[in-house]
């Protein structure tokens, strides 16, 4: 990923913590980590245990940020979910949401959250 792509990353990521924490999300991990695999934030919410992608964008030209939430992406959620769940004795419901960030040249930050994106 270039400089610009992991500070546009880094910028999203910020962005969707701070909305999902003023939706009542409770963050409780931050780009957790199973070998390879990674979820940007782990949150619990109404009881739920929730893993979230974020994906942030600078403009629309390779369409929607959550476009980017392919099959791959998402079955390597799964598996780190399922690696996450074993290593928590999760009895949580949990789900997968899916945050798109946009960020306009003038560093204005569009924000919308896709709840249970996909299924476990």
């Amino acid at each position: 990923m270039s400089n610009k792509g992991a500070k546009v990353g880094k910028i999203g990521e910020n962005e969707a913590s701070n909305y999902l924490e003023q939706l009542g999300y409770q963050i409780l991990f931050r780009n957790w980590r199973n070998g390879k695999d990674e979820i940007d934030i782990v949150a619990l919410h109404n009881n739920w245990v929730v893993f979230v992608e974020v994906k942030a964008r600078t403009s629309q030209a390779f369409g929607e940020p959550w476009q980017a939430v392919n099959q791959r992406k998402q079955t390597a959620m799964i598996r780190a979910a399922e690696a996450y769940i074993a290593q928590n004795a999760v009895e949580n419901n949990v789900r997968f949401d899916i945050v798109s960030v946009m960020v306009s040249p003038d560093s204005d930050v569009y924000i919308e959250i896709i709840e249970n994106a996909f299924c476990l």
